[in-house]
């Protein structure tokens, strides 16, 4: 039989119900729940209910001993199976778990609580951003209803569970950066200049492509000659993504673009379809060069020396560009990826659309492109209206002046 008293919280009422469940067959010990923190009696009732249904089904949640880190770590794998998530998206969930297996490892699922859970969000605040505390709950969630489906517990403790808000100082919101670095169209003459100078091969054509097209650095990597498409425009299809994170050469996988979005067929540049044709042309030639020891999966952006024919990978651009940077006295902050701003920077210039910038880039919805978008189209207006004025100077004559 259950018992329900109500009591004051500095939150006003709340319900708690207490519970007789019988004598346990294999410890003889008399079960009796006591459970918090509902906000009406009828609610109480309800969970009180399901305790004992759950009790005449068998279902014995008190007595399982499945931990936190030993579910989560099985909830990883059905993740894997039931999604067919990417190597990137299960190593960031990896993470998370850790994260939350600092202050739960080891704990009973079931012994559990919300306040448990809250406590451990409050404690991650301390030491993580927002944005990747929102990540690390978001985690904590699935995993948790999982458990719910599962059988492994009868009440999930992040339903009621809150990210803290972090209140920004006037410091902070002085110095936070709105806008992603990129490069206004003198900056990028200035770097592809020093590139035609002083680069390594294939640096013109890397860098190139990356500023005229906006592909991710990933994207980049994973170019094959097929994706090169011949016809009476000059196209170039993205379906892949270059993943790698341990940086070995030899163990690379191309996986599904970022979004659905990201899978895209864009028009290029004579000059980039021109440079991408010599980069396939060179590597035939060591292609001939290497016989049997080139790796021949027909990516544009090859190996030439250790390891012939292997896709270069991403840190070894960042390595270049870098490089290239300190030549020309240029911002060495900038990243493979300010060459897709920078690209959305100068569509925007050039009176290119919102809507079709986004299809370019392969993005559904970016706040990045759009904060981008909306500064250099506030600035062409700005430009616009002062051509105006200076066309109109001297046209209206006002009375004294």
């Amino acid at each position: 039989m259950a018992s329900f008293h109500k009591y004051q919280t500095k939150k006003g009422t709340r319900w708690m119900f207490k519970i007789y469940l019988g004598v346990d067959k294999n410890s003889g010990k008399r079960k009796r729940v006591t459970k918090r923190g509902f906000a009406t009696k009828e609610e109480a009732k309800k969970e009180a209910r399901k305790l004992v249904k759950a009790k005449d089904e068998g279902v014995n949640f008190f007595y399982n001993t499945i931990t936190f880190d030993e579910f989560s770590g099985k909830w990883l794998e059905l993740y894997k199976d039931e999604r067919g998530v990417k190597p990137g998206t299960i190593r960031i969930r990896q993470h998370e778990i850790n994260n939350l297996n600092k202050y739960l490892k080891g704990l009973r699922m079931i012994d559990i609580t919300w306040q448990i859970y809250q406590n451990v969000l409050y404690k991650l605040h301390a030491h993580f951003s927002q944005n990747t505390l929102d990540g690390i709950h978001r985690t904590g969630r699935m995993i948790f209803k999982k458990a719910m489906q599962h059988d492994i517990i009868l009440k999930d403790p992040t339903e009621y569970a809150y990210l803290p808000k972090r209140n920004s100082t006037v410091e902070e919101l002085e110095n936070e950066r709105i806008l992603p670095r990129y490069m206004e169209k003198e900056d990028l003459a200035r770097f592809l200049e020093a590139v035609m100078e002083e680069g390594l091969a294939m640096d013109f054509a890397i860098f190139l492509t990356l500023a005229y097209t906006g592909l991710r650095v990933g994207e980049l990597c994973a170019l094959k000659e097929s994706d090169l498409r011949i016809s009476e425009e000059k196209l170039l299809s993205i379906t892949k993504t270059y993943y790698n994170p341990k940086n070995n050469i030899k163990e690379y996988q191309l996986v599904p673009p970022k979004t659905k979005g990201s899978k895209r067929l864009i028009d290029i540049d004579p000059v980039v379809y021109d440079a991408l044709g010599e980069i396939i042309q060179e590597n035939k030639q060591i292609q001939q060069e290497a016989e049997k020891d080139y790796h021949d999966m027909k990516f544009i952006f090859a190996n030439r020396s250790t390891y012939p024919g292997y896709p270069l990978y991403p840190k070894i651009i960042q390595q270049r560009m870098t490089r290239l940077l300190k030549i020309a006295e240029m911002d060495t902050s900038l990243t493979p990826h300010s060459f897709r701003h920078t690209h959305a920077s100068l569509l925007a210039e050039a009176g290119v659309s919102l809507e079709r910038i986004m299809e370019r880039l392969g993005h559904t919805d970016d706040k990045v492109t759009k904060s981008v978008y909306l500064h250099t189209t506030q600035a062409v207006r700005k430009r616009d209206s002062e051509k105006f004025g200076n066309l109109m100077k001297g046209v209206i004559k006002r009375p004294g002046k």
